[in-house]
């Protein structure tokens, strides 16, 4: 797809669908309010306008710490049509963590949910960048501004800045799962970029189509099937604001009936596991499912499809690429790996001379594409080793079958061998967890008594299952049987919960240390 040299994103994804007819129709639904398309385009063009009234120019930074509301859109389209850079911030993150963020950004202004707002309390006056704090929805303490209040006093028309097709457009911080969280600066044009590659090209989204995504918008994976997926054709999207349980996204696929839901592979053993977890719980309209973050378990899948009607299409994306790059699709899922590449993506295995690998051998996973991003945000070293020309490295092990299917092996850094033999922490898990009493598992390297290298498993059992000497054995022979002899865990240990990261990703240096 070709753009003009002159290009904002804001155009293609909110004011084409005024002069489509598209007005009236609803855009985004919450828990309290509805946006039609005519609305998140005049409150788009309040928010660009806001940005200059107060002084927030081109390519200054907006962070924008809010729920998955009615408020988000308008936000980030505005200032993106303002040509500001908006800065989406997990709402998961600590004190410490935010201060980090907005000291690196240098964002000139935060626009927060009033729920949010006691996190970042205590290090406003640290900030010597932040000029301006946005409280969204609840009690606007004398320091802040309301939102609301200052939307209703600009104009509901906007001319949207004359950007460049490949400036940079937004900010999303990295998960920052081993440190503090990376810039990661994306374009203009990678947004419509994983819209028509994944969003139309693989998912087949339509204008027709209600999207409900229980991952948030601030996560790259939400970003597209959320914001820029349902916008680039005009369909409507459901918001959840509050964290996505069984329970809470029950509700919204029982009350909304949408038509594609996206999920993480935790949430759907979640829901899976569920009392209520029934077809009639469901959406009658739900046509495809999705999934992302981590590599889906080949039984969660097998269970879902079984029980719903609904394939998931488990995928690989990136913080760096901005969505799926390798996907199962309809009509072609086979559970247990995750597909085959996007089309408009290339990808590479390589070994750690940068050599190809052939079928059957563990390689690390490059793409190339066009919504790879334009670097780290003043992390030069990291930049370098991450985008290496065309391509980028994306931190994960993967085996490709002699059909093109792409196999889950585990991130770079956990990857052990045992006998001399790779093995996959992720392999060892899903034969874990197709056992009847396991929810959630993680696998991590361990030292024997004789300084040898073995598997350890950290578990988190389902309601009304007992830990006991007579289940750890019956896992370990589980697992010997689902993966191989040698790959069973030497050690188990039952937990009530695995740490993870707030996009759902098991921390597993933290079950090393």
């Amino acid at each position: 797809m070709s753009y003009p040299r002159i290009y904002n994103a804001a155009t293609d994804m909110v004011d084409l669908h005024l002069t489509q007819g598209r007005g009236a129709k609803a855009a985004f639904i919450d828990a309290t309010e509805t946006l039609s398309y005519d609305e998140l385009a005049e409150r788009t063009n309040r928010v660009a306008n806001l940005m200059e009234t107060y002084g927030i120019g081109r390519e200054q930074r907006v962070a924008l710490l809010l729920l998955d509301t009615v408020d988000y859109p308008p936000a980030f389209w505005g200032a993106i049509k303002a040509g500001v850079v908006p800065v989406a911030l997990n709402t998961l993150l600590t004190g410490e963590q935010y201060k980090y963020i907005l000291e690196d950004s240098r964002a000139r202004a935060v626009i927060v949910s009033a729920p949010l707002l006691e996190a970042i309390r205590p290090i406003l006056g640290q900030l010597p960048f932040l000029k301006h704090v946005f409280v969204a929805g609840g009690q606007v303490p004398p320091f802040a501004l309301n939102f609301r209040d200052e939307l209703s006093h600009q104009s509901p028309v906007a001319v949207p800045a004359e950007t460049c097709a490949d400036e940079v457009a937004f900010w999303l911080y990295s998960s920052g799962s081993t440190g503090m969280p990376k810039g990661t600066r994306h374009i203009h044009t990678s947004l419509m970029e994983t819209a028509r590659l994944y969003g139309q090209g693989v998912l087949g989204i339509r204008d027709d189509d209600v999207m409900f995504s229980a991952a948030k918008i601030f996560f790259a994976y939400g970003l597209g099937n959320a914001m820029s997926f349902p916008l680039s054709v005009g369909a409507t999207t459901i918001l959840l604001p509050e964290r996505p349980t069984p329970d809470s996204v029950f509700r919204i696929l029982g009350e909304h009936q949408p038509t594609i839901f996206g999920g993480v592979p935790t949430l759907y053993a979640a829901m899976l596991n569920h009392a209520a977890g029934t077809p009639t719980a469901s959406s009658a309209r739900l046509r495809q499912c999705i999934s992302a973050g981590e590599a889906l378990p080949a039984d969660v899948g097998k269970a879902w499809a079984s029980r719903f009607g609904v394939d998931i299409l488990d995928g690989i994306g990136s913080t760096e690429m901005l969505h799926i790059f390798v996907s199962n699709r309809p009509g072609d899922v086979r559970y247990g790996t995750s597909g085959k590449p996007v089309p408009g993506y290339k990808v590479r295995l390589v070994d750690e001379a940068g050599g190809d690998v052939a079928d059957g051998e563990v390689g690390e996973l490059l793409v190339s594409g066009p919504s790879a991003a334009e670097g780290y945000w003043n992390q030069r070293d990291k930049s370098r080793t991450t985008f290496e020309g065309g391509w980028t490295r994306s931190g994960d092990k993967y085996v490709r079958d002699a059909e093109g299917y792409y196999t889950y092996q585990g991130r770079t850094d956990d990857m052990f061998k045992v006998s001399g033999i790779w093995v996959s922490p992720f392999e060892v898990e899903s034969a874990l967890i197709s056992h009847q009493a396991v929810l959630e598992a993680a696998v991590v390297p361990k030292e024997d008594s004789d300084g040898l290298i073995k598997p350890r498993a950290i578990i988190v059992l389902k309601a009304g299952q007992i830990a006991d000497d007579a289940l750890s054995s019956s896992l370990k022979e589980h697992v010997k049987a689902k993966a191989g002899a040698w790959k069973y865990p030497r050690w188990i240990e039952f937990v009530d919960a695995l740490p993870k990261t707030a996009t759902g990703k098991i921390q597993r240096y933290k079950l090393r240390t």
